[in-house]
């Protein structure tokens, strides 16, 4: 955290953890990952797991950028339908990229269990629908989901829904068992500590202030240089203009979260009673789910700007009193925002810059799960097994249009789809 970062509720409950040093001098080693997230944390544990030298350069500390800021929701499948993907990289990709996805929500589950990482992992997904064309919606997702093995999602209707989540702004839902949430910092701390103790080097406080993605890669922060055989850049929206062609096809998005007091069992019940995560179903979405201590963390109102507003607090909470009246004289505790990065697409952007170097980025509200899953798709391709990146990596990713002016052209954008959101 810096001093112009509000402190989070992550930050406060995150669980004791290792500290890293900056990178001092010149190391060559045979993979230099930038970024300290869950796609750089996940890639460097792979590859130091099977016997690689790799060192991991950090900007700021473990978890800093969207992986430790998060909505903690873990998501299926990908922010884009997997019917119009077939139509882009034909049936048989399009059926492995589904397998991928599926991979990847495993891999949290692994990671957890394997690593014995405390992260408050549960269970169980609330998709909800405000208006009747958005419950429509969720029906077609249900059965386009059947078609390619996703089982187990019950639709409810706005009686069963009531059930479940103790509000009266939606119309029903779709329920979902193998989706879920947890303590995205915490995730991201065990990450770390799995990676370092399979040998990976990491350097916090170690901006890199550029990078050649020639045939010998290498990164240059202001205290040293790495040199490797390999390069993974992994600093998703937080890398920023460091390599342009990047920047180019990737808008860096806040989104806030706002955490209320400790609810109490009962209240907290009463609310979300199974203790799912939920995410409604417009444009721009509102996002919920109860903490371990049973708070109210409830995200959304992104800002395409890149303009935070003064005070998050009252920025957030008529959003979720909205959906929660019963909310309104609850303490407020925490609200902080962070980025995250958007394709024009909504789909992961994967792949190569120059002979050795890999890159991911743009999950598109999908981070949680497709990020750790697209470290491993770079970690293989290193080690020789590319076809599954290759998947993924054939996706043509357009540049934003209006060069230095797309900020305020995705904010008029994003104005006709709040709108949008609007009508019934």
């Amino acid at each position: 955290m810096t001093s112009e970062e509000p402190l989070s509720y992550y930050r406060a409950s995150a669980n004791p953890h290792d500290t890293y040093p900056a990178l001092k001098g010149d190391l060559a080693v045979d993979v230099c990952v930038v970024g300290a997230g869950y796609t750089g944390l996940s890639a460097a544990l792979d590859l130091a797991s099977a016997g690689y030298s790799v060192a991991v350069l950090e900007a700021k500390t473990v978890g800093y950028g969207a992986s430790g800021r998060n909505g903690g929701q873990v998501c299926t499948g990908y922010n884009s339908d997997i019917e119009k993907l077939a139509k882009r990289i034909g049936p048989e990709d399009a059926q492995m990229a589904n397998k991928i996805a599926d991979e990847a929500v495993d891999l949290v589950r692994d990671r957890v269990r394997d690593h014995n990482i405390d992260c408050d992992l549960k269970w169980g997904y609330l998709h909800v629908a405000a208006k009747d064309r958005q419950f429509a919606d969720l029906a077609a997702h249900q059965e386009t989901g059947a078609r390619y093995g996703y089982e187990g999602m019950e639709l409810l209707d706005r009686q069963q829904l009531q059930a479940k989540l103790g509000s009266e702004a939606y119309v029903g839902g779709l329920w979902e068992p193998n989706a879920g949430h947890l303590h995205p910092l915490n995730y991201c701390l065990g990450l770390a500590k799995a990676a370092a103790a399979a040998g990976a080097q990491i350097f916090e406080n170690s901006a890199v202030l550029d990078v050649d993605t020639g045939a010998n890669p290498s990164a240059r922060t202001g205290a040293g240089t790495v040199r490797a055989k390999f390069m993974v850049l992994a600093g998703n929206a937080y890398l920023r203009e460091t390599v342009p062609y990047l920047f180019r096809r990737l808008m860096p998005v806040q989104s806030y979260i706002l955490a209320t007091e400790p609810l109490g069992d009962n209240m907290a019940a009463a609310l979300i009673r199974d203790d799912d995560a939920v995410c409604d179903s417009n444009f721009i979405v509102n996002y919920y789910r109860l903490s371990a201590d049973k708070r109210m963390l409830f995200g959304g109102r992104a800002s395409y700007s890149t303009l935070q507003p003064r005070d998050l607090f009252s920025f957030m909470q008529p959003r979720m009193t909205a959906i929660f009246p019963n909310l309104k004289d609850v303490a407020l505790d925490y609200c902080w925002g962070g980025y995250i990065g958007i394709t024009v697409d909504r789909m992961p952007h994967l792949g190569r810059l120059g002979p050795a170097t890999y890159f991911a980025q743009g999950f598109s509200g999908h981070g949680v799960v497709l990020s750790g899953m697209s470290g491993r798709l770079m970690a293989e391709a290193i080690r020789g097994q590319a076809e599954r990146f290759d998947v993924l990596a054939q996706l043509q990713h357009p540049v934003f249009p209006g060069g230095r002016f797309r900020t305020p052209a995705l904010v008029l954008a994003m104005f006709y789809y709040r709108l949008k959101d609007m009508l019934p």
